[in-house]
């Protein structure tokens, strides 16, 4: 059985809250995808170079990215050959199987979150200013509140942007949790306690003096609207620090879904979570199969 059928009998016409999140939060994503999918099969009576070179603009447009649409599209080629395919709405259940192959395959994408087993558990949140990271702070802290029962600290580093540390700090106020905090224009690492040290990878330092084993997790916090320039900032950040997880925050403001399958490409670096929404529980860890099929739902009706 292939995925295509596989997760239509797993999500089509049931119900679960998660499910109903990936469907609304991709909702743009899936109704932009599936009708360029099928307006091209409308278009042509019979798969040709043609079919695929406009599939692989779709894709591309989509933000799969270059490298891995070419791959994408090289798969579906040889089923196409070798089930002898002509007709292109027959297509549908290859184009989600290879998106759905080609992500999971020749690597192990955790999404979960690493804890210390019997110490103090560092996550450290990184991103460019606009990419929800203070919201995505919030969410995650009470996602590991209430899911994984867990104690909860924030730490304002952001002491640059104006009004940063008191946005954190009221978060931190409704969900009753400490936030430990230094002055608005004040050295980012003042909130440890050490030395003024700007520099991102000194903050790393600053904290393996406290935790040695930490941070555990480096989340990068990118805003899936930007494309593929969300791409570019993940690139540059991956260069002076570990990035253990992608949060890509907006997923349901963006109609090009596939910045998911180009970050995998690109970086080898798991999306470990993903902003399907406004509210507090929006924030959910990243499921292959819910992803596609919250991408190519509308290709499955």
């Amino acid at each position: 059985m292939g995925f295509f059928q596989k997760i239509k009998e797993t999500f089509v016409g049931k119900s679960t809250k998660q499910n109903e999140k990936y469907v609304a939060g991709l909702d743009k994503s899936s109704a932009s995808f599936s009708s360029k999918i099928n307006a091209l099969a409308a278009r042509y009576r019979e798969i040709n170079d043609e079919y695929f070179d406009e599939l692989e603009n779709i894709l591309i447009m989509s933000d799969v990215g270059v490298n891995m649409v070419m791959k994408i599209v090289d798969e579906i080629k040889k089923e196409v050959r070798l089930e002898n395919i002509k007709d292109p709405h027959a297509i549908n259940d290859i184009i989600v199987d290879k998106m759905f192959v080609i992500y999971a395959n020749d690597s192990y994408m955790t999404t979960k979150i690493n804890y210390a087993e019997n110490d103090l558990t560092v996550i450290l949140m990184v991103g460019v200013n606009g990419a929800g990271k203070t919201t995505t702070i919030a969410k995650l802290a009470n996602k590991i509140m209430h899911e994984e029962g867990k104690k909860v600290m924030v730490a304002a580093g952001d002491t640059f942007r104006a009004g940063a540390i008191e946005q954190l700090a009221e978060w931190a106020n409704r969900l009753n949790i400490p936030c430990v905090k230094g002055k608005e224009g004040g050295d980012p690492s003042s909130v440890n306690k050490v030395n003024l040290m700007k520099e991102l990878e000194k903050m790393n330092r600053i904290i393996k003096r406290v935790v040695p084993e930490g941070p555990q997790e480096t989340l990068l916090v990118v805003d899936a609207t930007t494309g593929q320039n969300g791409i570019s900032q993940a690139v540059e950040f991956s260069k002076i620090t570990d990035i253990t997880g992608i949060v890509l925050t907006k997923m349901d403001g963006t109609a090009k879904g596939g910045i998911i399958l180009s970050i995998k490409d690109m970086l080898n670096i798991p999306v470990k979570f993903i902003g399907l929404g406004e509210k507090i529980d929006d924030l959910q860890e990243f499921d292959l199969e819910q992803y596609i099929y919250g991408l190519c739902n509308d290709l499955m009706e």
